[in-house]
């Protein structure tokens, strides 16, 4: 009896030992660098609700002004709005892709934690019963039909509710992990459609931008190509330029004066200018030029900068500070840094801006993304140079190049660009 009784101590006691051992392992959950969850999805999923929302505003605006040749620049504004909310889209579902594809990670991690804890856990719960048919133990009924009396009946049924309760725990532990383990595959299947539906609605999203731009270019080559019709449109596009050329010389001369005021030395930087882009291709020139319609001619203001597409960056040419960021109808999104009173450079038809009024930069800083915005038929960066108030030629100034200048360019023979 007494042996039996040992027998049993020590059973329960390896029994408990083995169920701790398989609840600490269980607690053990790896570390992760970055870690997303399902808030972190749907939050962009909720901006990406308020995104086609607004898309569908820009929509209804559009078709009101289908037909109204007066409005036109006022379209073309609401069609690069839309271009911009496209991209917005594209940006937040290429965002959504890649938190699906870390929570995917995650979760294959996660299921494969669960299947290694299971199998360990199991793994014990056969060493257990194994070790006890080697040693030909007694079942638990035969422990207790062996009780010499009613006491020791109660006292060795005390012992055997105790082992029995420790592998009653192994067991639902076991089966909880099976459930885990059922509930992780699900949740990664479903991850990986999501994943791969985003990915196909990112691919018409792009389709769509493609169309929108080309829409925006054709709108823009109708009135080039009507020059008559739409005179009163291209002046108007024409006396905004001027505007905003007056404007930047005065706030360069503001900011001049504010400078010293506050006993600043006023900004000064004369020449040395890089290139704003990567490109060293130009499509027009400043100066006179047959439109890019092939009606008439224009006095272009700066120079074009071709072979640049939707994502290039725009660098400063040289240090200054911010003065303009915003959208006009000639120049689509623009930027102006002053390099001192008089000296500013002009950057437009961006995609993007990346910067606000007031951030001093230095030179090659990135201050947006090349794109078609404005007045433009195609991507191109529009790139002006004014000294002393005059808009000069970056290229061939005072008709021989320029030390300080842009130099190491190639022309295209047809201006593409406005």
């Amino acid at each position: 009896m007494k042996r039996k009784n040992a027998f049993v101590r020590i059973a329960r006691a390896c029994l408990l030992l083995m169920l701790t051992a398989c609840l600490l392992f269980a607690d053990v959950v790896p570390v992760l660098a970055k870690t997303v969850t399902q808030a972190d999805i749907d939050a962009l999923k909720k901006n990406a609700g308020s995104l086609a929302e607004r898309r569908k505003e820009l929509e209804d605006q559009l078709d009101a002004l289908a037909d109204d040749k007066a409005k036109v620049l006022e379209r073309r504004a609401l069609l690069d709005q839309r271009i911009e909310n496209t991209s917005d889209q594209i940006a937040n579902v290429e965002e959504q892709i890649a938190q699906y594809t870390t929570m995917i990670g995650q979760k294959e991690d996660e299921l494969a934690d669960a299947e290694a804890r299971e199998k360990e856990q199991y793994a014990l719960f056969c060493d257990r019963i194994r070790a006890m048919e080697e040693r030909g133990e007694i079942s638990y009924w035969a422990v207790l039909f062996g009780a010499s009396s009613f006491s020791d009946m109660l006292s060795r049924l005390n012992d055997v509710n105790e082992i029995m309760d420790a592998d009653q725990r192994v067991i639902d532990e076991l089966k909880a992990l099976q459930q885990e383990i059922s509930a992780k595959k699900t949740s990664l299947e479903q991850n990986k459609a999501a994943s791969e539906a985003a990915r196909a609605e990112l691919l018409g999203m792009k389709s769509d931008l493609d169309s929108q731009r080309q829409e925006a270019i054709a709108l823009v080559n109708e009135i080039k190509n009507n020059e008559t019709k739409y005179k009163e449109t291209i002046d108007e596009l024409e006396a905004e330029e001027e505007a905003i050329l007056a404007e930047a010389l005065r706030l360069s001369k503001e900011l001049a004066a504010q400078q010293a005021a506050q006993g600043q030395s006023p900004q000064s930087n004369p020449g040395g200018y890089i290139w704003p882009v990567d490109s060293r291709h130009i499509t027009s020139t400043v100066g006179g030029r047959t439109s890019p319609g092939g009606i008439g001619s224009t006095n272009h203001k700066g120079t074009d900068i071709g072979r640049v597409g939707y994502n290039s960056k725009i660098y400063a040419a040289k240090a200054g500070t911010v003065i303009v960021s915003e959208y006009s109808g000639s120049y689509g999104n623009y930027v102006v840094v002053s390099h001192g009173s008089g000296n500013t450079t002009l950057y437009a038809h961006m995609s993007q801006r990346k910067v606000k009024v007031g951030d001093v930069v230095k030179q090659g800083d990135v201050l947006g993304i090349t794109g078609s915005t404005g007045n433009s038929t195609g991507p191109h960066l529009h790139f002006e140079i004014i000294e002393n108030g005059v808009r000069v030629n970056p290229l061939l100034h005072g008709k021989q190049p320029c030390k300080g200048y842009l130099t190491g360019y190639t022309m295209s023979g047809t201006a593409v660009s406005t």
